[in-house]
């Protein structure tokens, strides 16, 4: 949310260029939620993919024991495991279904694949048959008799393969000294504890967790907990843990390595920051934090042993930028977030993902303020999640922040849960009840409300139901000619076909904070109607705060552009939205300009393959050139580093914009850089907060050399942030390389597997790769979808990627048809994103038709003033 501005020029800039658009706890309140989950109509109870309620957990003790080396017999890498879980039988039954999914199970006593007992004397009915349902990932246990009301164990031996697959309990792999080492880690979120034990694996069935260990001398093993009990054998170590707090099967964890420790006491702020907010005492003993070599997600909050990607872990002061800085303190905030939201305090069904990610999205801000107030991080919430969000939330396609029960069954639909919705949305929907109701209401939770005199004309339910239940977000329009104020559901596309019904008719109750003439108005609207705005300008949703656009009559506008630019491009004309954009020239402040170019690139993505490209890029250039020469200016000739976070960043736009448009002395000063570095290779003086833009401007400037010089600095990379920029950058080249970086994605041992994807969507963001990418998924699809379709949130991202600057009918039918080809065999975790991008193609290709030649016109136009 940032910091409160005062009513000046900043204030209003940061308000109005927010605008910018291309088109495009539990304890707060009570989710009534829409319909619930159907009866089960399937023919036998093991096809449902949701668990009974006759069963409920208690607890497991369980023993694994990963081979860090190969198996002899079979070349694999497996793991063997016992497990014992203890369940309570709450309502009698004769069948237990209990998760398994990819377990080889060992036969007991020469009958079935699992052993029953009753807890305490009592009686257990015999074991009819046990099988595995491959469907819907059951171990089935059909009884002779029913259980009655009590507890029982039951008890399995299995092996499952320690694969490279990134999900349940894997391999990670990595070289240090030419020595190739291994790492047994796991990553049971949100359904993968099945592949690593027989478990209840669903939220609410929480339960406490006994963890043995067995693994090589002089490996390390870590769990949940501390370790209780450590026994060297010959050949192998024994580790116990103690047992876990009761939680949810997702939020296991297990790693056998030989990693060293960092050991620290409770001192860390996010930690400090949440008990001192929120109130909540600390639940555990500790919280390791470790990053891992292969790892398809950012992080994961496992209660206790939280694991990273290592470039969102791993600080060098050396060679990581003050970007990587920030990220690694929000992301460690955002984990940490969930100790509390998500791990104490956990969502029932996976309908709810939003209570967990928007909650933790919003209070890692609050952390990472707490912890370097100076970034004025909390200013950032803007760019990274509620613009971010707005484009994707416009869709009919989207959906609401909490959806159906029943509507979310399958792990497919689990995965897809985990998108911007739940995590932007949420944050920013947070981040405006958290405005409307004072921080300090927001953090002690609904009583505060009437403790501290809040005023609201509504419930905070009623207000918030109608914001987490209905999906998309409402464009105000206020026109001050006549005092109307109205609201109406904002859509991409206008013409769109909203198909899934709301019980509020897509209306919202919406806090509008405002100011007339310069002045803050003290009062919040609640979308009623106003008068007497006479000749004033009105300035509506100041900081953005509300999760919401603005539109307004053509006077205000014509008012506003003359205090500063502003944008909403669906809702203006063209040319107004275009003239907007000239304020860049005097403007060096980082949210405006990041603002604008985040929206501008919905321009490029349009436009970059057509005649309007070269007028748009000249008269970019004609913008960016006074902020790059700003910055060369207060740096002295780029020898020192500016002072604030957000000028650091600015930096790096003005360099990588100046660059990109043309500038002679930019590309000149980027090449000679990393001609020196070619030249001395262990000598890279570039700083580490440009190295991106540089590396991309001499990658797209240079030839094979370049690239080649990239590569191998890319697999000598010994700091997971500085190979993160060479890869990026490699994809910033010509068409040579393309199809060569394009094919490596196929062999983990030239790209990793958790960088696939986003290796694709790299060069799809290249006006020149991006046909390329398309044709080499379409070409690879069955491989792709194998490797990444379940499970792999980045997957969604690569379809997203690849089909950004779809805007031709010949496209449109392109995507059509590689829907109907494989519609078989679905599309996994990418099948909303699919949709997203059928959905958005069909409005590039209107906006191009009603847009394109206005576009053309107004560019022109500035180019041609400029050569006079």
């Amino acid at each position: 949310m940032g910091k409160s501005c005062k009513v000046s020029r900043r204030c209003i800039l940061f308000t109005v260029i927010a605008m910018i658009s291309v088109a495009t706890l539990v304890t707060l309140w009570t989710i009534a939620l829409i319909g619930g989950v159907d009866g089960n109509h399937d023919a036998v109870p093991w096809d449902s993919y949701r668990l009974p309620t006759a069963l409920v957990p208690h607890y497991y003790n369980i023993t694994l024991w990963p081979r860090l080396s190969q198996d002899p017999k079979t070349g694999l890498y497996i793991f063997t495991g016992q497990s014992t879980v203890e369940f309570e039988c709450v309502k009698a039954t004769d069948l237990i279904l209990i998760h398994s999914n990819k377990l080889n199970y060992t036969t007991l006593d020469n009958k079935h694949i699992a052993r029953l007992i009753a807890s305490g004397d009592g009686s257990t009915p015999s074991i009819k048959s046990s099988w595995l349902h491959l469907k819907t990932q059951y171990l089935v246990i059909q009884l002779n008799g029913k259980l009655s009301r009590g507890r029982y164990q039951l008890y399995t031996e299995f092996t499952g393969e320690l694969a490279d697959d990134l999900a349940g309990l894997y391999r990670s792999e990595y070289e240090e000294e030419g020595v190739r080492k291994i790492v047994a880690t796991s990553q049971m979120h949100p359904t993968h504890a099945r592949k690593t034990f027989p478990c209840f694996d669903e939220p609410a069935m929480k339960a406490v967790f006994y963890i043995t260990l067995i693994h090589p001398i002089g490996t390390v093993a870590l769990s949940n907990d501390i370790f209780n009990t450590t026994i060297d054998g010959v050949a192998v170590t024994q580790t116990k843990f103690e047992p876990t707090k009761k939680m949810s099967t997702y939020l296991l964890a297990i790693i056998v390595s030989d990693y060293t420790h960092l050991y620290a006491t409770q001192g860390d702020v996010v930690v400090t920051v949440a008990v001192l907010i929120f109130c909540i005492k600390f639940a555990l003993s500790k919280i390791d934090q470790i990053a891992l070599p292969d790892f398809y997600f950012g992080a994961m909050e496992n209660w206790g042993l939280v694991t990273y990607r290592e470039t969102n872990l791993l600080y060098d002061p050396v060679t990581s930028s003050i970007r990587n800085k920030e990220t690694t303190a929000t992301i460690i905030a955002h984990e940490l977030a969930h100790m509390w939201f998500g791990n104490l305090v956990t969502l029932r069904w996976w309908n709810e993902v939003w209570l967990n990610e928007g909650f933790a999205s919003y209070v890692s801000y609050l952390g990472a303020d707490h912890a370097e107030p100076t970034w004025s991080v909390k200013d950032l919430i803007l760019l990274d999640d509620v613009h971010r969000v707005f484009s994707v939330d416009a869709l009919v396609s989207s959906h609401p922040l909490s959806s159906k029960e029943d509507s979310i069954i399958l792990p497919d639909q689990i995965s897809e849960q985990f998108d911007v919705i739940s995590y932007s949305k949420g944050a920013s929907v947070l981040r405006m009840l958290s405005d409307f109701l004072s921080e300090p209401v927001f953090v002690q939770g609904l009583s505060a409300v009437e403790a501290n005199n809040v005023s609201l004309p509504h419930p905070v339910y009623d207000i918030m139901n109608r914001w987490v239940l209905q999906m998309g977000f409402p464009v105000v329009t206020i026109d001050t000619s006549t005092g109307k104020v109205s609201q109406k559901h904002f859509l991409l596309d206008p013409e769109s076909n909203v198909t899934l019904k709301s019980p509020y008719n897509y209306e919202w109750l919406i806090p509008v904070r405002w100011m007339k003439s310069g002045v803050v108005q003290r009062n919040i609207w609640w979308l009623m109607e106003k008068e007497g705005f006479g000749s004033s300008w009105v300035l509506a949703n100041i900081n953005v705060t509300g999760y919401y656009r603005v539109n307004y009559d053509l006077g205000n506008w014509e008012r506003l552009l003359s205090q500063v630019a502003l944008i909403l491009f669906s809702l203006v004309s063209t040319n107004l939205a275009l003239r907007t954009t000239s304020y860049l020239l005097v403007e060096t402040e980082y949210i405006p300009w990041q603002s604008a170019l985040n929206n501008l690139d919905y321009y490029y993505l349009m436009l970059d393959r057509t005649e309007v490209y070269q007028p748009m890029q000249d008269y970019m250039k004609k913008l960016v050139t006074p902020l790059f020469l700003h910055f060369k200016n207060i740096t002295s000739e780029w020898t020192h580093v500016p002072d604030r976070l957000t000028d650091q960043y600015n930096q790096v736009n003005a360099i990588r914009m100046a660059c990109t448009t043309g500038v002679t002395e930019c590309q000149k000063l980027t090449t000679t850089w990393f001609k020196q570095w070619m030249d001395r290779p262990q000598h890279n003086l570039i700083h580490p907060n440009l190295r991106s833009a540089v590396y991309c401007s001499a990658m797209a400037a240079g030839d094979e050399a370049e690239w080649e010089f990239g590569w191998s600095q890319l697999k000598n990379a010994t700091v997971a942030s500085e190979a993160s920029k060479l890869m990026s950058a490699l994809a910033c080249t010509s068409l040579l390389c393309f199809h060569r970086y394009l094919s490596y994605t196929l062999n983990p041992a030239m790209i990793r597997k958790q960088d696939a994807t986003s290796v694709i969507t790299s060069v799809a963001s290249n006006r020149v790769g991006q046909g390329l990418a398309w044709d080499f998924v379409r070409e690879q699809w069955e491989y792709m979808f194998t490797q990444y379709g379940v499970g792999s949130f980045s997957f969604a991202s690569m379809i997203s990627g690849v089909t950004a600057r779809f805007s031709t009918t010949a496209e449109l039918q392109q995507l059509k048809e590689f829907e109907r080809e494989h519609s078989a065999a679905g599309f996994g975790s990418a099948t909303l994103a699919l949709q997203q991008a059928l959905e958005r193609t069909t409005a590039n290709i209107n906006w191009l038709q009603q847009n394109k030649q206005e576009v053309l016109d107004w560019f022109n136009s500035q180019t041609g003033q400029e050569m006079h």
